[in-house]
């Protein structure tokens, strides 16, 4: 019996490859996807001798508007399609939005946007006729809170994906098709390594920061659920319900101060 599979990008580190862990010991083939071919190799190794499951590269940058039909195109054509779907590929840039290069911005977009909604519009038919499917959008904490400066488009990013999943999660209760955005807070992964990056995240305290292993083992489970919205560890959720009950300008003028201090 063939088993289910499990598409997930950004998978080469991070949340992405950890949420690649997670569904092969859940049974799942999986298909890598993400910029560093070296990187999906090593782990698509990794997880057939750990898990004894097919596990497929498929390098390929989201930047690209033709990237997410192909990537598709790509399993249809081994004979396979996408039982669970993990948009988890995104970066940051860093900046102001002003003097920032608008191609820039637009490869931005399109990877932390519209390529999450392509690719679920594509593999959400077939999961309703099949009558099971998995669709986990890796949103961010920044997503439900006040938005930041000098990051140009990713809180705003984030936003979308939060509502688009909201959204999709509603339109499909009852089909057995789950959608669930996962909205992690500082996670130790290489996105932060970036030095800008990192100087964003302050002095956040070390309590503060996850493991990637455990936000995809928290994602999983609430995607299992059908949860809509999955916020992990207590100091993000916490964060989270100061954030819904602050009124917007209070929150908005607590985040310039403490840019302005930084």
């Amino acid at each position: 019996m063939t088993r289910r599979l499990c598409l997930v990008t950004g998978a080469s580190a991070g949340i992405g490859a950890a949420f690649a862990r997670v569904y092969a010991a859940n049974g799942y083939d999986l298909a890598l996807s993400a910029r560093r071919g070296g990187r999906l190799e090593a782990l698509a190794e990794n997880l057939r001798r750990d898990h004894g499951v097919e596990a497929i590269p498929l390098p390929a940058d989201l930047a690209d508007p033709a990237v997410p039909e192909r990537l598709m195109a790509e399993l249809a054509s081994r004979g396979r399609s996408v039982d669970a779907l993990v948009n988890n590929a995104g970066y940051g840039v860093a900046g102001a939005f002003a003097a920032s290069d608008w191609t820039g911005q637009r490869a931005f977009l399109q990877v932390m946007t519209v390529a999450v909604a392509e690719l679920s519009h594509r593999a959400l038919p077939a999961m309703l006729e099949r009558g099971f499917g998995r669709i986990v959008n890796v949103a961010s904490l920044l997503g439900l809170t006040p938005a930041i400066p000098d990051h140009g488009l990713y809180s705003a990013a984030k936003g979308f994906v939060v509502k688009f999943s909201e959204g999709l999660h509603l339109e499909t209760l009852g089909t057995g098709v789950h959608v669930t955005v996962v909205c992690p807070g500082l996670t130790r992964s290489e996105f932060h390594r970036d030095p800008d990056l990192r100087a964003a995240a302050g002095a956040a305290p070390a309590w503060v920061w996850m493991e990637a292993a455990a936000v995809a083992e928290q994602g999983f489970d609430a995607a299992e659920a059908n949860r809509p919205i999955c916020v992990p560890g207590p100091a993000n959720k916490a964060m989270a319900a100061i954030a819904h009950l602050l009124p917007e300008a209070w929150g908005l003028a607590l985040v310039a101060r403490r840019s302005r201090r930084r």
